[in-house]
């Protein structure tokens, strides 16, 4: 039986001027609900302009993005943020809010005109400052963290969102060793509560460790698509990064290393 789509984006272009080269072209995909999707290329290949179009912060030129079966302009925005959330590269912070305060701000579409977020909506973010293991810098000023606690802590905003669809630019980017297997971990719990994540990555070895469907993406175009495990294929991998790559099945998992 075939798995839902929680996106889909149908004949999609998108360029940033009219005078200039499409980044995207002509893409079509179905991104399946409560799965883990990776969009897997090289730098420059238009992950992170897809992730956007997808949100909705750009518009595409062409073709048109459906969310949960509908076309996205359909929703409200305040139905739109409770379906689906970002977590980006890297966010400017303009003020000095505390975390507790930043991750409060994944409330706002729950709240009204000049509502300010009540108890429940304060236990939501503390659970998901938990969550992330940093309940301890809930005081604490965000200009004031770390890179990788900065990346964390507005992965907790994302979660007290509570959205249906999660997309993720680049999750593990900033993040040391323990905190990216942290991260791991918690997409795999997300998953097991059926929401459907979709993040950016050029590291073929973080799609193989949490990805049940991989998208390659080379110059703005889709390459290929379908379950992990079967689309990590050197033949593949090559082509999508222009270099020899070999993969190798390591105690059941997938390693994937330059020739």
């Amino acid at each position: 039986m075939s798995v839902a789509a929680a996106l889909s984006v149908d004949g999609l272009y998108f360029g940033y001027s009219d005078s200039t080269e499409p980044v995207l072209h002509g893409l079509s995909l179905d991104i399946p609900a409560g799965q883990v999707t990776a969009i897997l290329g090289p730098n420059g290949s238009g992950k992170t302009t897809l992730l956007r179009v997808l949100l909705g912060v750009l518009r595409p030129t062409q073709g048109r993005v459906l969310l949960a079966g509908h076309l996205r302009d359909s929703y409200s925005r305040r139905e739109h943020s409770r379906l689906i959330g970002l977590v980006p590269q890297g966010e400017h912070v303009p003020f000095d809010y505390s975390v507790l305060e930043y991750v409060l701000l994944g409330r706002a579409p729950y709240l009204g005109p000049l509502e300010m977020p009540g108890e429940t909506d304060r236990r939501i973010a503390l659970e998901a400052l938990e969550t992330l293991g940093l309940a301890h810098l809930r005081g604490r000023p965000v200009p004031n963290l770390s890179g990788g606690e900065r990346q964390l802590v507005t992965i907790a905003r994302a979660l007290a969102q509570n959205p249906a669809i999660l997309l993720l630019d680049e999750p593990t980017a900033h993040l040391d060793l323990s905190n990216r297997g942290h991260l791991l971990q918690i997409m795999r719990t997300l998953a097991a509560r059926q929401v459907t994540q979709v993040f950016t990555t050029h590291d073929p070895n973080l799609a193989a460790a949490i990805a049940d469907i991989t998208v390659l993406i080379r110059q703005g175009r889709i390459l290929d698509a379908g379950p992990t495990e079967a689309l990590l294929t050197a033949d593949r991998l090559s082509a999508t990064y222009d270099v020899a790559v070999q993969v190798y099945r390591v105690d059941g998992r997938c390693l994937i290393m330059l020739c």
